[in-house]
């Protein structure tokens, strides 16, 4: 597997008694799949080369958009989604894609959901922060070190005809509370450095596509420091949530519970 699996995350899923159900959106190589033994696990991805890694490990996996999976509302005992929602380009798409996680779980199931967090400050003890380094351009790409905001989420018994979400107004709230946010489809995107303080909310990090035979790792980070070919650059866009962004995204939904 490309990186290590989080602690907390696997602390999360073995909690659950055996024989629960539990869905990771947007899976990748499967990586969570295989943590426990006594769940039954599936995963989804938007990438067929990734779905099908995933099966190649005997887990259970499919195509499909995390805006729109096909599982049965509130069947999951839980779902997972680890660095998945600061991918969606708008406000409107990753409270869309927070509604879905809410939508596939049962009443008192939960929601794990990580993502990328603005604040990486050197006092707080960074493990992303390298000192002396300012964004000059693309440089090694992106750590896995990179901090991140762990939010449990938790679906509460519906009572009456809920809409999906809050309207269009909270939406909005929820936007104007988001720290030096852009309109993405009129902005020129700035390309991050690695190991940098962010300095936008909205930017594209540069990957390197190794040529590895090995299917693990096919997309790398700028691949290992010091490659003198480190192979042909994709940007990839992330939306860095700042500090309290995710729970103000959740806040817009409806009969959930925040842990």
């Amino acid at each position: 597997m490309r990186h290590p699996s989080w602690p907390h995350i696997v602390e999360f899923l073995k909690a659950f008694p055996s024989g629960s159900l539990v869905a990771d959106i947007a899976c990748g190589n499967g990586k969570y799949l295989g943590i426990s033994k006594v769940l039954y696990m599936i995963g989804c991805d938007h990438s067929q080369n990734l779905v099908d890694i995933c099966r190649e490990r005997q887990y259970q996996g499919f195509v499909c958009d995390a805006l729109a999976v096909p599982i049965l509302s509130g069947s999951c005992d839980a779902c997972i989604s680890i660095a998945v929602i600061h991918h969606f380009a708008t406000a409107e798409h990753r409270v869309a894609a927070l509604q879905e996680l809410v939508r596939l779980v049962r009443p008192d199931g939960k929601a794990l959901i990580y993502v990328w967090t603005m604040e990486q400050e050197y006092n707080k003890k960074s493990k992303y922060l390298r000192e002396n380094r300012t964004s000059q351009g693309m440089k090694e790409g992106i750590s896995n070190d990179t901090s991140v905001q762990e939010l449990l989420v938790k679906q509460l018994p519906i009572v009456g005809n809920q809409d999906s979400a809050h309207s269009v107004s909270s939406i909005n709230d929820f936007q104007d509370r988001e720290c030096n946010s852009r309109n993405v489809a009129n902005s020129k995107l700035p390309i991050h450095t690695n190991r940098a303080s962010f300095h936008s909310q909205d930017l594209l990090v540069p990957w390197h596509f190794k040529g590895n035979p090995d299917k693990d790792k096919r997309v790398e980070p700028f691949g290992p420091l010091g490659s003198r070919d480190p192979g042909p650059v994709f940007h990839r866009y992330y939306h860095v949530f700042c500090e309290g962004g995710l729970e103000a995204a959740c806040q817009t939904l409806s009969n959930i519970s925040i842990l």
